[in-house]
């Protein structure tokens, strides 16, 4: 324990502090012997971090529960599988810049069903890179982060069921068509459909509304 203060740069009080508070796991033990690793001086980096950043002590309690509980990346990305999207791997403390005091416990756990997020040792892994920055420019923009998340799960569902008639109509009718041709294409349609739609929806809002009638009121 004091080798573990020593590099993390804390006195063995705050270690048995954060021990007591469940903020590190446990250690590894032998005999009387107690081992801490890699892992445990990369979190108490991390609570330094978010310390530094303005989080509060339970609140990164509440965000550490949140990621030990959190989905494998494995199970998430699924090995082996074809992606167009690129992960990306942060620390808790890179998470906060990108989300700032959005980065809640119940926001994370929300993103960690949907599948934005799983977790890989001290690593949070974010399954998209687009999805991740697009996600942070609409809460720069105002947007909170719960607003993002429940539509994202929202387009989840239609885009699905997209994905599932793209499919669908291709093997009845072209089972041979490359699958990288298929992506080609349903993109081009889902795209000018949205672009379209949201012409129509913009121009709808900006367009004058009409006077209320007023005849047989009282002035």
């Amino acid at each position: 324990m004091e080798e573990l203060a020593r590099e993390a740069g804390l006195t063995v009080r705050t270690l048995r502090f954060y021990r007591e508070r469940g903020l590190i796991q446990p250690p590894r033990r032998e005999g009387r012997i107690a081992w801490y690793d890699d892992h445990h001086l990369a979190r108490l980096r991390t609570i330094t971090g978010l310390l530094d950043r303005g989080h509060t002590l339970n609140g990164i309690a509440d965000l550490a529960a949140t990621f030990d509980s959190g989905r494998d990346v494995a199970e998430v990305l699924g090995l082996g599988e074809p992606t167009e999207e690129t992960p990306v791997r942060l620390t808790p403390e890179q998470l906060a810049d990108y989300f700032a005091d959005q980065a809640t416990a119940e926001n994370l756990s929300a993103a960690l069903d949907l599948g934005y997020l799983a977790t890989d040792g001290d690593e949070i892994v974010h399954i998209s890179r687009r999805l991740l920055e697009v996600s942070a420019e609409l809460v720069r923009e105002g947007v909170p982060l719960s607003a993002v998340l429940s539509s994202g799960r929202l387009v989840r569902e239609h885009a699905d069921a997209l994905a599932d008639h793209f499919v669908r109509v291709l093997r009845t009718h072209a089972a041979d068509t490359d699958p990288d041709q298929l992506r080609t294409l349903a993109h081009a349609v889902v795209d000018a459909e949205l672009s379209m739609a949201l012409d129509r929806q913009l121009r709808d809002d900006d367009a004058p509304r009409p006077a209320p009638d007023l005849r047989g009121q009282d002035t």
